[in-house]
């Protein structure tokens, strides 16, 4: 991951990486650092155990697409795995705010990371006696543009979602080993994202993105309860692009069956923005196109963060 709210997706097959594509400086523990240099310590927990957390935020006309919101799930995250960030809120967002305008970005992508820094060999969380903080305000690649108009192709993975007692996924730490796992699954299918299900057989999400079905023109997404990141994008659909078009969204339970049938499928996420999914696991959903709900959505969530960013 969702966004995760959800991942910056590359085209398949990838041909190639460009790290530092739109990046000039990134801020790490309160200095300003060329990309090249920009390191933490191989003792790292966060590089070791995954013990830390991340957002990932979007800049549309430069301006920072529900930064506040973002930075409250940051910090919520890292209350919750008992991490307390070396630096405040404010400092986090005006450094935020910093990385865009020192990297020129009108349009990108924002990665804030905070880890538990260097420590022993061992699990114990509190011998690591710094945590540590980067952000990183960098170009972004998404989903194929015609996959915006023809609909995007998924299956349904195999692995299921952690269940909620064993990993909170209200935490968005840096372990996304199962939704990796699960994204390796699409990209041996040959298209680049996965539902996921959770071990009751109920649909939570997808590698990087939350989902949504249509079905008479009625609106529902999984409830929270499923197991899946909390989307901001998700948040945004349902309390407020959703209702502006005349549109309530359900939050309930959904099988996958109920999902295949739909007559129209949508994901949402930071780097998906709202995208229609044309296929599960092979066969169409409704007649196989982008249905005329979701492009309405598309386009009017384009619409709104182009103008104005929404909320910042």
């Amino acid at each position: 991951m969702t966004s995760r709210d959800h991942e910056p997706t590359a085209t398949m097959p990838a041909t190639g990486t460009q790290p530092f594509s739109g990046t000039r400086e990134i801020w790490l523990d309160g200095q300003w650092v060329d990309p090249s240099k920009a390191v933490v310590s191989v003792f790292d927990h966060g590089l070791l155990y995954g013990d830390g957390c991340f957002e990932g935020i979007r800049i549309y006309n430069g301006r920072i697409f529900k930064l506040h919101t973002h930075l409250e799930r940051i910090y919520d995250s890292a209350h919750r795995i008992r991490l307390e960030p070396a630096y405040d809120i404010e400092a986090i967002e005006a450094a935020t705010r910093e990385a865009v305008r020192r990297n020129g970005l009108k349009d990108g992508y924002i990665r804030i990371v905070f880890t538990r820094g260097s420590g022993t060999l061992g699990l114990h969380p509190f011998k690591c006696p710094r945590p540590s903080a980067f952000i990183i305000a960098a170009d972004i690649t998404l989903y194929p543009e015609e996959m915006y108009v023809e609909g995007m192709p998924v299956i349904v993975a195999k692995r299921p979602r952690i269940p909620i007692d064993c990993l909170d996924p209200k935490i968005k730490s840096l372990n996304y080993l199962n939704n990796i796992l699960a994204k390796v699954e699409a990209i041996d299918a040959g298209v680049l994202e996965a539902i996921m299900l959770n071990t009751e057989g109920d649909v939570a999400e997808c590698t990087g993105d939350n989902i949504f079905m249509i079905k008479d023109g009625r609106i529902s997404t999984p409830d929270p309860s499923a197991g899946m990141l909390h989307g901001i994008t998700r948040r945004f659909v349902i309390d407020e692009l959703g209702p502006s078009l005349g549109y309530a969204i359900e939050e309930r339970t959904h099988r996958i069956e109920e999902v295949r049938t739909a007559d129209e499928v949508f994901l949402t996420g930071t780097a998906a923005e709202v995208i229609g999914v044309s296929s599960i696991d092979g066969k169409p959903v409704g007649n196989g196109k982008v249905g005329p709900i979701t492009t309405e959505l598309v386009a009017e969530f384009r619409r709104l963060t182009r103008e104005n960013a929404c909320e910042e």
